[in-house]
């Protein structure tokens, strides 16, 4: 049984740390005093991407990720990628 389980796990995590990094990037433009359209013209993107990134419904690639963190927020990505068995990203701005 816990082997069949082993791919919905996975894909569970993965599903996690990608609601994690909507919920920071939330957070940190809030933090800021941004709306999502504020955040949208400083980063030169529209504002709906912005909105599903933060709802998780659209998956963010690292490079979008280090220039929201840099041009929005004026802060530096950092990533931590550890041996497992299970890889786990750790991602913090």
């Amino acid at each position: 049984m816990k082997n069949e389980l082993r791919p919905y796990l996975k894909k569970f995590e993965e599903g996690f740390e990608v609601f994690k990094l909507g919920i920071m990037i939330k957070e940190f433009r809030k933090e800021s005093g941004l709306t999502q359209e504020q955040l949208a013209e400083k980063y030169g993107t529209p504002k709906t991407y912005i909105s599903r990134i933060e709802n998780n419904a659209s998956d963010i690639r690292l490079s979008t990720l280090m220039r929201i963190g840099r041009e929005g927020f004026a802060r530096h990505l950092k990533l931590r990628i550890y041996r497992s068995t299970t890889v786990t990203f750790n991602v913090s701005i």
